[in-house]
Parts: C-alpha cells; structure tokens; sequence
C-alpha cells in the first residue's frame, strides 16, 4: 500500500524523511496510518490550479490635492 510518511523513518532497507512515498505491506501502512506516522496515497493524481493574487495599481494623485469642503482648504 502506497503511504505518504508524516515523520522520518528509518529501517535496514530504508530511510525516508517527511513528504516521501513508500509501497509498503498492507498491515504495515495500516499500523504506520493508525499511529499518525502516515498518509494514505491516492492511486489517482489530481492536478490542481493555484491562484496567484494581483498586484493592486493605483493610479497617481496631483500635489497638494484640497477639497473645498476641508479644513483651511479654499472657500
């Protein structure tokens, strides 16, 4: 059973780090998944977008903008 390892583990065959893949014997992905050390691959990939926020523009104000109505401003 294909798992995707949450911590490190190490054995005399192997050594794999978080985010790694490994085939191993079904009872032995299921103890590693019932113990929090392992995620259960999906044998289907999905190809996911990713949105990629928009610079913000802003267009450019005069010097010494003053409305009427403000304080000190032409009357």
């Amino acid at each position: 059973m294909l798992v995707r390892l949450l911590v490190g583990l190490s054995g005399s065959a192997f050594s794999l780090g978080p985010n790694d893949e490994y085939d191993f014997p079904q009872d032995e992905a299921i103890r590693l998944i019932s113990a929090g050390f392992a995620a259960p691959v999906s044998e289907q990939k999905i190809e996911r977008a990713v949105a990629v926020p928009v610079a913000e523009k802003r267009g450019r104000r005069g010097n010494n903008v003053v409305h009427a109505n403000s304080v000190g401003g032409a009357n």
